[in-house]
């Protein structure tokens, strides 16, 4: 029985563990970009495919759960390229951060743009690394690229129009 539950709390705590990291990442970039949320941010010329409030709302928690899943998945795969996926999820993680800073808190969205792109690459990475190691690792973060891109175009509109 202990030992059951040893080997379950050895196989999902990485995933635990990654998805409350990707959320505290998310709650700190929330922390950050608040106040611009009210003062600066409703006053720009944005897409007009540009989703309401409640749309990021939702959309973020499920794709902060879906690459902390899925760097839990490549922590267990213990493959020789973990470490390399691992730095690279990482990397991301601050980088999804420094957009907010960038963006919001800094006022900047060209700084944004720049962020942002660098960050797609980096995801994008993850994609195909994460992918090779393990596939449902990889594939769990195509909704997360896909956000990324709509983003880039939603951030890029906001550079040209204002």
């Amino acid at each position: 029985m202990f030992s059951y539950i040893f080997c379950a709390m050895k196989k999902y705590l990485p995933h635990l563990i990654f998805v409350l990291l990707a959320f505290a990442v998310g709650y700190i970039s929330k922390n950050v970009q608040d106040s611009a949320m009210i003062e600066w941010y409703p006053y720009l010329e944005k897409a007009s495919l540009n989703p309401p409030g409640i749309v990021f709302a939702i959309v973020w928690p499920i794709l902060y759960l879906l690459m902390g899943i899925s760097a839990g998945m490549i922590w267990n795969t213990r493959s020789i390229y973990t470490w390399f996926v691992m730095f690279l999820f990482f990397i991301q993680l601050g980088l999804n951060l420094m957009w907010s800073v960038c963006f919001f808190y800094m006022q900047s969205p060209v700084m944004g743009l720049v962020t942002l792109s660098a960050l797609i690459v980096i995801v994008a990475l993850f994609v195909v690394t994460s992918y090779l190691i393990k596939k449902a690792a990889g594939l769990l973060n195509i909704p997360y690229i896909l956000w990324l891109l709509f983003a880039l175009y939603l951030n890029a509109y906001v550079v040209l129009m204002n």
